[in-house]
């Protein structure tokens, strides 16, 4: 009895066996593995306007000036835009590191320091500060809803800082003078907040805030006529900045397509 079913059994498998080509024609392939994407470069550009906070200005007399009781009693300063870019990596899919460059236009500077508060007299300034601002940035994007995405980062780096056409004008009796345009490095950092849009597969727009700190400038004064030159420095330069900017991923990249060869068989 057993044999009577166990040959026709031994037989079909023998066939199956036999015919790889025929099993291998009549099976689908599996689908490819899933592409790495070809490019995580991105490049960066952007503008804004800085809302500058009120910095701090420091009298640095010159050694013979010393007790003279000058002190600033009033300072003021004025908005400014930037232009910038970068290049930039997606480590992952929450990720990311950039380097930016930055151009800070002319912010107009005035002060007015008095040597005697009874009489009024001493002198008035007027300056502009402009900066190059280099940051190297690290973000954290939140999650992405409708294309939307916030983020968070941080950056640090320097700052090159210059006084330029800086004028100390005189108030009552005493003289003026015509500063150096010094300019100087300092640290500068910053924290981000924002979020993008993604217009295509590879371009996105940011719309950001920025808490910027870009540290000092020191610049000299030299009298018309002759005198000791003295210094001020102005400090706790910062800024709050809107920026907006587009990010540009060096490629697209497809979505992996599942493949499969159609069935047949040789019958």
């Amino acid at each position: 009895m057993f044999w009577r079913f166990a040959i026709p059994t031994l037989a079909a498998f023998a066939a199956l066996t036999a015919s790889p080509t025929v099993r291998a024609a009549d099976m689908p392939l599996p689908p490819p593995a899933a592409a790495e994407p070809c490019c995580n470069w991105y490049l960066r550009g952007f503008v804004g306007e800085g809302m500058t906070n009120k910095f701090g200005i420091q009298y640095l007399p010159a050694p013979a000036n010393v007790g003279n009781g000058f002190a600033f009693d009033q300072n003021s300063n004025a908005d400014t835009f930037f232009i910038g870019g970068g290049v930039g990596y997606n480590f992952n899919s929450w990720l990311r590191f950039d380097g930016t460059a930055e151009y800070r236009g002319r912010t107009q500077v005035n002060a007015r320091g008095v040597f005697n508060p009874v009489t009024g007299d001493g002198d008035a300034y007027q300056g502009y500060i402009k900066s190059w601002v280099f940051l190297a940035n690290a973000y954290v994007d939140l999650g992405t809803w409708n294309c939307f995405t916030p983020y968070v980062g941080a950056g640090v780096g320097g700052a090159y800082n210059q006084l330029a056409d800086f004028l100390d004008m005189g108030i009552g009796t005493t003289g003026a003078g015509f500063g150096r345009n010094s300019a100087n490095w300092s640290l500068a950092w910053a924290l981000h907040a924002g979020i993008s849009y993604d217009l295509s597969k590879s371009l996105k727009v940011d719309l950001a805030y920025r808490y910027l700190n870009y540290g000092s400038v020191t610049d000299t004064i030299d009298c018309i006529g002759g005198c000791v030159p003295d210094s001020y420095k102005f400090n706790n330069l910062s800024s709050h900045d809107i920026m907006l900017g587009l990010r540009w991923t060096c490629c697209d990249v497809e979505q992996p397509r599942q493949v499969y060869m159609p069935l047949h068989s040789k019958g």
